[in-house]
């Protein structure tokens, strides 16, 4: 029988962009929507969907081997693990969490010393606790299970609460005081279990093809034909991971050239390699760049 990896991965708002990424990566992950042991096209994952709050725990405690979730919540959960990668991707943009205080636009609280003494309403009570320790500020703090927007003023004069854009703030009519942590998903494990030797080949192997798939993000492969006499003006408008691939073409006075380019890049770019005398401009996606 073979072995497996216990891995944990969140269940919420980041499951889908997790589910995609891995996908990128190569593995294949069947998941319903209420699903809480998906299955994959590898045999040697057991998977776990799991409230990305809660895995930091779970990995800690012994009962999952590794799993992906935010540095923030092992921050907030205290927790020793193994941190393997950063994985700069978020539930609904490239930016990273961004935890703050937050009050109404009215409020006549401008910094953090405005809140000693007064009421304060988040679901990252630790992360809350260790800034207000650090401010020296003391304030009663309450744990929300959620909407923590409609909680002020009526309820607290303030909340820790994330945002990645802070539109839904502003949408509310809230005012950023402060802000107290970033936070992207990492690729944690259990110190124990990355001492065993098929773990950790099993893990750094999955690091690896996630970090190329997140590579390959916003980028597109460039395929072009060209005269010899085009190659120098050409490289010198040409970006490209490093140098590009130059090869010759069974006509001796025409090369091809192929290099990785922001996807952003390309449609500016294309024009002004069509001028140079570029031909057969072929763009293609990418799914993995592995370094």
């Amino acid at each position: 029988m073979s072995q497996q990896l216990k891995i944990a991965l969140p269940k919420g708002s980041l499951q889908e962009p997790t589910l995609s990424l891995f996908e990128k990566a190569g593995y294949n992950i069947y998941s319903s929507d209420r699903g809480l042991r998906p299955s994959s096209d590898d045999s040697d994952l057991d998977i776990y969907m799991i409230r990305a709050q809660e895995i930091g725990r779970y990995i800690d405690q012994g009962f999952v081997d590794c799993g992906i979730t935010g540095y923030d919540w092992v921050y907030e959960n205290k927790v020793d693990l193994e941190d393997l990668a950063e994985l700069p991707y978020s539930r609904a943009s490239t930016r990273p969490t961004r935890w703050v205080l937050v009050v109404p636009e009215n409020s006549e609280i401008q910094t953090v010393q405005d809140l000693e003494g007064k009421r304060i309403a988040t679901e990252g009570v630790g992360i809350t606790e260790r800034y207000l320790a650090e401010k020296g500020v003391s304030a009663k703090l309450e744990f929300s299970w959620g909407a923590t927007e409609v909680k002020v003023p009526d309820l607290v004069d303030a909340i820790v609460d994330v945002t990645e854009t802070g539109s839904s703030l502003r949408a509310n009519k809230l005012r950023i005081v402060d802000e107290l942590l970033q936070s992207f998903p990492h690729f944690y494990a259990n110190p124990n279990a990355y001492r065993d030797d098929w773990k950790k080949e099993k893990m750094d192997r999955i690091v690896m093809m996630l970090k190329g798939a997140l590579e390959a993000r916003d980028k597109v492969g460039l395929k072009l034909n060209l005269p010899k006499s085009a190659l120098e003006p050409v490289l010198e408008i040409l970006p490209s991971l490093r140098r590009p691939t130059v090869s010759p073409l069974a006509d001796g006075d025409w090369v091809a050239v192929e290099t990785v380019i922001c996807e952003s890049i390309a449609r500016q770019i294309i024009p002004d390699l069509k001028v140079l005398g570029a031909e057969g401009i072929i763009e293609f996606p990418l799914n993995k760049i592995v370094p």
